[in-house]
């Protein structure tokens, strides 16, 4: 398969995994990387040595490219950005912040950029700070998301006639199916999240995984708007949000109550009660383990299928 995103990336589908924090190691990144997508570190997680050895790794399981996603709202973006440079990471995707700050330098250092944007405004951003691609990503995904709570099949069409570059559909997306409805949209490729977080190469603890495998449809919900939007499981940190918010919490209100490492202790540790727990709609559609392997294969089987399917039935 060859198009935009496979071409940029250098890459045989154009298939991206996302740079989730405490799921998205060096065995996830080199496993989609070797199945032909391209797997990216998620360094949101991560102290700067962390992800310097996660790199290290990562280059001795794979010689195939691989990046490093960066959300650009946390205080040590400076060291995550030397450690990419001096390890010469050849992809950095960006996200919750300013794509200008970093974009000039990593392109000069010979780095492709990708852009994470939640509506039509940031895209633009974006284009004008010179990134190479776009991730659009709807508010069906997990994790930090976009306050007007856009969907993907309309932010897709949205920003397709605004933007040259490359564009990547992000937000329940977790079938061959829903790849093939957002490239027929103007996608030029696809960001998977839930699932691969749930896959056998995720450093998501099981736990996690099975509150994945549990959840049903409304399972999740976007909150904390006054802080960072962001897309959780319910559980009991999710009704202590619900609770404050509903009450007027303020911002720091919410600040507090969210504390620290409490994605660690529900993602990473395995407290799916007290912690917090993110991860898109579509995991009401993921009820078992599958590896890298079988994920990717299974979404480009069911793309051609589904590709076929419509050219057969649409035949007058």
């Amino acid at each position: 398969m060859i198009n935009k995103v496979t071409s940029l990336f250098g890459i045989k589908y154009p298939i991206i995994q996302g740079g989730m924090i405490w799921c998205s190691g060096w065995r996830l990144a080199s496993a989609v990387s070797n199945a032909g997508g391209l797997g990216l570190i998620g360094s949101g997680s991560m102290r700067p040595e962390l992800l310097e050895e996660h790199i290290i790794k990562c280059k001795a399981a794979t010689n195939l490219p691989f990046g490093v996603n960066v959300p650009l709202i946390y205080p040590q973006t400076d060291q995550l950005i030397e450690i990419i440079l001096r390890h010469q990471v050849k992809i950095v995707f960006s996200s919750a912040g300013n794509p200008a700050k970093y974009t000039s330098l990593l392109k000069e250092n010979g780095i492709i950029v990708a852009h994470v944007v939640a509506n039509s405004k940031f895209a633009l951003k974006a284009a004008e700070a010179g990134v190479d691609a776009i991730v659009a990503e709807g508010f069906e995904a997990g994790g930090h998301n976009g306050a007007e709570e856009t969907t993907t099949l309309v932010l897709i069409p949205q920003l397709r006639p605004l933007i040259k570059q490359p564009l990547i559909a992000a937000g329940g997306i977790a079938s061959g199916e829903a790849m093939y409805a957002a490239m027929a949209l103007g996608a030029d490729g696809v960001q998977i999240g839930s699932l691969f977080a749930s896959s056998v190469e995720s450093s998501g603890h099981w736990q996690f995984k099975q509150a994945i495998f549990d959840a049903g449809d409304g399972a999740t919900r976007l909150l904390m708007k006054k802080v960072v939007p962001v897309r959780l499981l319910k559980n009991g940190f999710f009704d202590d949000i619900m609770r404050a918010e509903s009450l007027g919490a303020s911002a720091e209100e919410l600040k507090e109550i969210l504390g620290k490492g409490k994605a660690k202790t529900g993602m990473f540790l395995g407290d799916t009660e007290n912690g917090e727990l993110e991860i898109g709609q579509v995991c009401a559609l993921i009820n078992q383990e599958n590896s890298v392997s079988e994920i990717v294969e299974s979404l480009i089987h069911n793309f051609y299928n589904t590709a076929n399917r419509m050219y057969h039935e649409w035949l007058f």
